[in-house]
């Protein structure tokens, strides 16, 4: 239980620095670097969520270890977790990691639609202050979810 906790608690400092990021730092500089940092933070809050939730499901002993990769996790997050706002997070996190690894081109930067612009698996994805903000508070809800599931055993 006091792994599941800790795992939590870094998930939420991630998530406070996210919010930091959004409503602070996007307000006075408005640049595509700024997106990279949140893209990353959102990727670890998720990232320790996950880690929380497979820590209840081994303490349960439906699996023997976690496993380090980002895809192996989501993959076994979802054979014991066939929920559907579980599925489109896990889809979410997968995507994010290939958002932060592609390269990308910037868009009016220090204006209000600033915009990051990748291709993913041949998919152009603009990421842009809107969106951003609602990958974090969809991010914040699942972390919540999450939170709820580990506190109750429900996982």
């Amino acid at each position: 239980m006091e792994e599941e906790k800790e795992a939590l608690d870094q998930c939420k400092d991630e998530l406070k620095r996210v919010d930091h990021l959004i409503y602070v730092s996007l307000k006075y500089t408005r640049t595509c670097d700024v997106f990279k940092n949140i893209i990353t933070r959102l990727i670890d809050a998720i990232d320790f969520a996950l880690d929380a939730l497979l820590r209840k499901i081994q303490e349960q002993g439906k699996i023997m270890e976690i496993p380090q990769a980002a895809k192996t996790k989501g993959e076994l997050v979802l054979q014991h977790i066939q929920e559907e706002w579980v599925k489109e997070m896990v889809s979410l996190y997968l995507q994010f990691r290939q958002i932060d690894k592609a390269p990308f081109t910037r868009e009016r930067e220090y204006r209000r639609h600033v915009t990051m612009t990748c291709k993913v698996e041949g998919t152009e994805i603009k990421v842009t202050i809107d969106n951003i903000t609602e990958y974090y508070k969809r991010t914040k809800m699942f972390v919540e979810q999450i939170e709820k599931m580990v506190r109750e055993g429900n996982a």
